[in-house]
Formats: structure tokens, sequence, C-alpha cells
């Protein structure tokens, strides 16, 4: 029934994003026009911002959809891992073209153009609107995996780059100074610049095999050594498959007289219950077992 109820999400998450990126490419074309017609490169970081939200929220899809493939082959986890590859693409967009729009803007403060303040006030305030509807569309989405939080934190980061083009227009228009254009531009690389910072620690952090962040390998190897009737634990690895799917592995040797399989499966409820740790796999044998195991292994070795 929960897994069900899981299908039914996931299904209405995709929903939610398609008609989020039919109206961010919408304004997306007609904010280039524009940007073009004003001779505005606010206007056209905030659309190359807004083509990297589009990009974000196409991965976000078809990374959803991939996840949604059952298991098969030698993909024994499924895709679950698509979505941090949409992750990690949409963090290098996100710093390719921040630092270019850094360099545009460095050109256009020492020699800037004329710009047009009240055709990018216009369109900056559309655009704020535009990002607050599809914000509205995304919040109705689950954001626990890194995919949807990804194409969460573009819309959201294009919305602050919004207003401040669109006071950036503002202020040409009631100043006459241009550069309050390319200072705008250089508002909105810094705003990319945090989410790929995020995206790709994130991002990085999982396919490099590190403990969630809520989990400390230490505390969970504590807890397991001071169970009744365990003696010590080793080889213990807590990796995140995907968001949302931390998993554990571990070799835990208890007492000769101790029931191993009654103690696994306590184990198993303590770390469930305690660190949230849903997928373990614990090997528990008695002490004496291991030792004899480990000096069969020697000696075959040496024959």
């Amino acid at each position: 029934m929960s897994e069900m109820h899981d299908h039914d999400h996931a299904r209405a998450d995709r929903r939610l994003l398609a008609v989020a990126l039919a109206v961010l490419l919408a304004f997306m074309v007609a904010e280039v026009v524009l940007g073009i017609v004003a001779q505005s490169l606010a206007l056209l970081a905030d659309a190359g911002h807004m083509l990297t939200d589009a990009a974000a929220l196409g991965l976000a899809l078809f990374a959803a959809w991939a996840v949604s493939l059952p298991a098969r082959g030698r993909w024994t986890f499924g895709f679950a891992r698509a979505e941090i590859l949409a992750a990690q693409a949409n963090g290098v967009t996100l710093l390719v073209i921040a630092v270019l729009i850094l360099y545009s803007a460095v050109r256009r403060l020492v020699d800037p153009p004329d710009v047009e303040g009240g055709i990018v006030t216009a369109v900056a305030l559309a655009g704020i609107g535009v990002n607050l509807g599809v914000l509205a569309i995304l919040s109705r989405a689950r954001r626990e995996s890194l995919n949807m939080r990804g194409a969460y934190l573009h819309v959201a980061t294009d919305l602050a780059a919004f207003v401040g083009t669109a006071v950036a227009g503002l202020l040409i228009v009631l100043t006459g100074w241009d550069r309050f254009d390319p200072l705008a531009s250089i508002l909105v690389a810094a705003l990319m610049l945090g989410a790929a910072f995020t995206l790709l620690r994130e991002s990085g952090r999982i396919f490099l095999e590190g403990a969630p962040a809520s989990v400390l390998p230490a505390d969970v190897g504590e807890a397991i050594a001071a169970h009744d009737g365990v003696v010590e634990t080793h080889d213990l690895h807590v990796w995140t498959v995907t968001s949302g799917f931390p998993a554990l592995s571990a070799h835990v040797l208890v007492r000769r007289d101790a029931d191993c399989h009654q103690i696994r499966l306590e184990l198993e409820t303590m770390l469930r219950e305690r660190f949230g740790l849903e997928h373990s796999t614990l090997q528990v044998e008695h002490v004496a077992d291991a030792t004899g195991l480990q000096i069969r292994s020697s000696a075959g070795s040496r024959s």
C-alpha cells in the first residue's frame, strides 16, 4: 500500500514538473527576444539562468521517469541515481553560465551600452510573476530528493535574480546610469554560483559514497557495539544510494552463547528507528565461528 502511494506521488510530481517546464520555456523565449531589443545583459543573463532552470526541470522530469524503472540485470538498484546525475549536470551548467555572465558583466562595467530601463523593468516584473507561479506549482511536489530540491532551487534563485533585475531597470530609468544593468548581472551570477556549489557538493557526496549528513558512522558503530550480546563490529559502511535511500553494511561479532539471528533483527530495528537506516545488511557471527574461519582461511593460504 505504501509503495503504491509512493508511485502515485511520483506520477503527480512528474506532471507538476511538466507544467512548470512548459511555463518556463514560454517565458524564456519572450525574455531572449526582449533582452536583445533592449540590449540588456541583465535580461539575457536572466534568460540564461532561466535556460538552466528549464534544463533543470527537464532533467528532473527525465530522472523522475528513470527512477520509476524497475531494477533489472546489472542494475540491481534500478536507476535510482539518475536523479543525482541530473543534479550534478545542473550544478555544472550553473557554474559555467555564471562564469560567462561574470565575464560579460565586467566588460560592460568598463564600457556600458545604452540600456532600455523601462523594458528591463517590465520584463523583470513579469519574470517575478512567472517564477512565483512556477514555485507555487513545484511547492506542491515532494522535495525529499536532491533532484526535486535542485529544480526548486533553480527557480527560487531565478526569482531572486528577477527582483534584482527589476530594481536595476528602475534605477536606470530614474538615474540614467547604465552600469546598474551589469551590476544586477553580477548578482545573478553570484546566486547561480551558490546554487551550483550546493548541487555539486551534495551530488559529489553521494557519488563518493559519503554517509548521509544526518548519520555519523561513528555513532552508528558505537550503537551497534553497545547492543547487548555484541562483542564488536567492523567493516562498517554507511552510504547513500540516492536521496532518501541511505544504506549500511557491517560485520558484527556476538558472544558464543548469544542468538545471532535475534540480535540481527534487533539491530535492524534499532538502525531503522534511531538512524533512519531502512536498508541494512548485517553479517552476524559468533566470535568462535569468526575466529575459526580466519584460522582456516590463513591455513589455506599458506598451503
